[in-house]
C-alpha cells in the first residue's frame, strides 16, 4: 500500500497520507504501479463522460475532461511538454537544452506546444465521445501514457548528474508495470488494445532514441512528455480505429 500511495502522490494530486515521507527511491520502486494510477485518472474522465454527455455538448465536456486532467495531475506533465519543447526547440547543444528545460519561464516553443496539445486532445475527446468506444480510450490513454516512463527511465540514462526517481525504475518496476499496461489493453479490446500499445511502444523508442541523440538521456521533463505525446497517440488511434 505504500508504493501505490508513492504513486498516486508523486503523480496526481489526490490526497495520500501526510505522514508519509517519499524518496526519490521509493517513487522509482513504485512505478509498477504507474499504469494503474492512469487507469484511475482515466475512471474520473469515464465517469465525467457518463454523467454529462446527455447534457453537455462533446466540445464542452472535452474541455471539462481536459480541466480534469489539470487538477487531477498539478499539470504535471504538461509543464513538462513545454519546458522538452522550449528545451529542444531552443537549444543548440546538450548543455542549452538542459539549461532551458531547468528554465521555469515558458517560451514560444513551450507556448506552441501547449496550444496545440490543448487543441488535439479537446478536439480528439469531442469526436470520441460521439462514439460507442470513447470510455475505453479515456482510460487506456493515460495508463499507456504513464507506462511509457518505465521503459525510458529503465533503459536510458538520466542526463543530468542529480539524483532522480528514473534512476530507481529497474526491470521489475517495468515487467509489472507493463502486466498493468497489458490489462488495460485487454480491457480496452485486445486488438484496439493492442494496437494502442503497439503504436505508444513505437513512439516510446523513437523519442528515447531522439532524447539519446540530443542530451544523452531522459529527464524529467522528457519522461513528463512523453506521458502527452502517448496519451494524444492513443486518442488519435481511438479515431483512427473506428
Amino acid at each position: 500500500m505504500r508504493s501505490l500511495a508513492a504513486s498516486i502522490a508523486f503523480l496526481t494530486r489526490i490526497p495520500v497520507s501526510s505522514s508519509m515521507a517519499y524518496g526519490a527511491g521509493d517513487v522509482g520502486k513504485s512505478a509498477r504501479w504507474f499504469p494503474l494510477v492512469g487507469m484511475l485518472l482515466g475512471g474520473v474522465y469515464a465517469a465525467m463522460l457518463q454523467l454529462l454527455s446527455p447534457r453537455l455538448p462533446p466540445s464542452v465536456l472535452a474541455v471539462l475532461i481536459l480541466l480534469a486532467e489539470v487538477l487531477l495531475t498539478g499539470a504535471l506533465h504538461t509543464d513538462a511538454l513545454a519546458d522538452t519543447a522550449d528545451g529542444f526547440g531552443g537549444g543548440r547543444s546538450r548543455e542549452d537544452i538542459l539549461r532551458i528545460m531547468r528554465d521555469h519561464a515558458i517560451g514560444s516553443y513551450g507556448a506552441t506546444a501547449l496550444i496545440l496539445l490543448a487543441a488535439l486532445k479537446i478536439t480528439a475527446i469531442a469526436a470520441l465521445a460521439q462514439r460507442p468506444h470513447a470510455i475505453l480510450y479515456l482510460v487506456l490513454a493515460p495508463a499507456l501514457g504513464r507506462w511509457s516512463i518505465l521503459p525510458l527511465s529503465r533503459f536510458l540514462p538520466y542526463a543530468r548528474e542529480s539524483a532522480a526517481v528514473a534512476n530507481h525504475i529497474g526491470t521489475v518496476e517495468l515487467v509489472w508495470g507493463s502486466i498493468l499496461a497489458a490489462g488495460a489493453a485487454v480491457l480496452a479490446g485486445p486488438w484496439r488494445g493492442l494496437a494502442c500499445w503497439v503504436l505508444v511502444a513505437v513512439l516510446t523508442a523513437w523519442f528515447g532514441r531522439f532524447c539519446f541523440r540530443r542530451i544523452g538521456g531522459v529527464t524529467g521533463d522528457t519522461l513528463g512528455a512523453s506521458v502527452q505525446i502517448s496519451e494524444s497517440v492513443v486518442l488519435l488511434a481511438g479515431l483512427a480505429l473506428g
